[in-house]
């Protein structure tokens, strides 16, 4: 399980700070600045900017759920595993505006969510 902790904290330092900063490269000044003045942004900056809010509200439940599993010692690594595996292709579904996958991988991983905390009960 720690594995899958690990992992999913790489995702997360992956969606939510390098592949924004890494596409908003052209506002570099901005990015150094204190952030005061909104920029424009592209579609591609926003789907990110949606995928990452869609992670960070998961985020917390997942581990959680992981730590708990850990605590009192019920192997929840499948579904914790699936729920990864949904989570890692949902950002690129959502950059591509491919809305049925992406709700589809979106609708898996709050299965695999519920069925972890199934589990613990």
């Amino acid at each position: 399980m720690t594995e899958i902790i690990i992992y999913t904290l790489a995702l997360a330092l992956v969606q939510i700070w390098l592949l924004p900063m890494t596409l908003n490269m052209k506002n570099f000044a901005w990015l150094l600045s204190s952030r005061d003045e909104p920029i424009a942004t592209t579609v591609l900056q926003q789907r990110v900017d949606r995928a990452t809010d869609n992670l960070q509200a998961s985020l917390a439940p997942f581990l959680a759920l992981c730590l708990l599993s850990m605590h009192i010692g019920v192997d929840i690594t499948t579904a914790a595993t699936y729920w990864l595996g949904l989570r890692i292709i949902y950002v690129p579904l959502y950059m591509s505006g491919t809305s049925f996958f992406r709700s589809a991988a979106w609708l898996g991983s709050l299965v695999c969510m519920i069925y972890m905390a199934m589990q613990l009960i």
